[in-house]
C-alpha cells in the first residue's frame, strides 16, 4: 500500500506468501523524483489489482531533504556516503548521514525476517540516455542483472565508494542500480516503472499476464533486449572541491569516442580523448564528483572479478 505515516516508506506490498524482500530505492539524489513517481504508480496498480506475489516489495524515499529542496544534495553526496567508516562511526553530523541510518534502520528491519533480499536503486543522470544498470560484481549481482533486458555497466561501484548499492551488496543483497534516463525525462519515469515491474517477476514471482493489462512500462524496457550489451569502465575523470569542469556539448552516454577528441576543459586546459571507445556520464551539472568516464563493450560472460 501507500505509505501515510511512516515518511521514509513510499509503500509496500504483500499477499501473504513467503518469498524473498524486493527493496527498491528512489531519490538517493534530490534531484532524481522520476523513480519515486513510479513506485507510487506501481504501489497503486497493485492495490488496485491485487496480484498474487511471493514475498513483499517496499519502495523507500533516498535523500528526502534534498528531494524536497529539488537539489542533488544538501551538504555531501548521499551516494558517497556509504563507507563502512561512515556506518560504523553512527554519526549524524550530515543531513546525508542522518538520511543513510534512517534508511539502513528500514534495510535492516525488513531483511532480518527473510532467507534472501533484493534491492532496485533507481537513478537518473544530467544528460540523455539509453536506460541502463550499474553492477557492481560481487555474489550473484551479475547474473541476476543480466536477467534484466537493458545496457550492463560493470564496476561503477568498484571506482566510486560510498554508494548505497556496495553497502546492499557488502551485507548481502543481491541487486543493482537501474538508470532510467534524463532527469527530467518522462520515458525516464517509464523505465523505472517498467524495470520494477520486471523486479517484481524476477524477485516475487508475480505473474504480469494476470494484471488487466499487460504494463506498457514493462513493454517500453523489454524493447531494449535486442541492443543489450554489457560494458566495463577503463577511465574514471573525477573532479576535485572547487575545479572548474565544463563538458563539451552534445554528448550522451554510450557515444563512440575516438582518440584525439576534445572532451572536456578541466581548470583551464583541453581535455583530448585517448581511447577509442565510448564515453559515459558526461557531467552537465554544477554538483558532481565525476567529469565522466570512459567505458569498452566486453563479452557479458567475461567478468574482471
Amino acid at each position: 500500500m501507500l505509505n501515510q505515516k511512516d515518511k521514509r516508506v513510499i509503500g509496500t506490498y504483500e499477499t501473504g506468501n513467503e518469498g524473498p524482500l524486493l527493496l527498491v530505492s528512489a531519490g538517493i539524489h534530490g534531484n532524481e523524483p522520476s523513480g519515486v513517481i513510479a513506485l507510487q504508480k506501481v504501489f497503486t496498480k497493485l492495490e488496485e489489482e491485487k496480484p498474487e506475489i511471493s514475498g513483499k516489495i517496499i519502495g523507500v524515499y533516498g535523500n528526502k531533504a534534498a528531494l524536497a529542496k529539488k537539489v542533488r544534495y544538501i551538504d555531501e553526496d548521499l551516494n558517497r556516503t556509504w563507507t563502512e567508516k561512515n556506518v560504523n562511526s553512527k554519526k549524524t553530523d550530515t543531513s546525508e548521514k542522518d538520511e543513510m541510518f534512517d534508511i539502513i534502520e528500514i534495510v535492516k528491519k525488513n531483511t532480518s525476517a527473510v532467507d534472501t533480499s533484493y534491492f532496485l536503486d533507481c537513478h537518473t543522470t544530467s544528460s540523455d540516455s539509453l536506460p541502463y544498470i550499474s553492477v557492481q560484481e560481487v555474489g550473484n549481482n551479475d547474473a541476476w542483472a543480466h536477467r534484466f533486458p537493458v545496457y550492463i555497466i560493470r564496476g561503477f561501484s568498484d571506482i566510486v565508494s560510498g554508494c548505497i548499492d556496495h553497502y546492499l551488496s557488502r551485507i548481502g543483497i543481491t541487486g543493482f542500480v537501474f538508470e532510467g534516463g534524463q532527469h527530467e525525462s518522462k520515458d525516464a519515469i517509464a523505465y523505472h516503472e517498467g524495470m520494477i515491474w520486471l523486479a517484481l517477476k524476477h524477485a516475487c514471482n508475480l505473474d504480469l499476464e494476470n494484471l488487466t493489462t499487460y504494463p506498457k512500462a514493462v513493454l517500453k524496457v523489454e524493447r531494449q533486449k535486442e541492443h543489450q550489451k554489457t560494458f566495463e569502465i577503463v577511465h574514471r575523470h573525477s573532479l576535485e572541491d572547487g575545479d572548474k569542469f565544463e563538458m563539451e556539448g552534445g554528448y550522451e552516454n554510450f557515444q563512440a569516442i575516438k582518440k584525439g577528441e576534445f572532451l572536456a576543459t578541466h581548470n583551464g586546459k583541453r581535455i583530448l580523448s585517448s581511447w577509442d571507445s565510448f564515453i559515459f556520464m558526461p557531467l552537465y551539472q554544477v554538483q558532481g564528483n565525476d567529469g565522466f568516464f570512459v567505458v569498452d563493450e566486453v563479452d557479458e560472460k567475461i567478468s574482471s572479478s
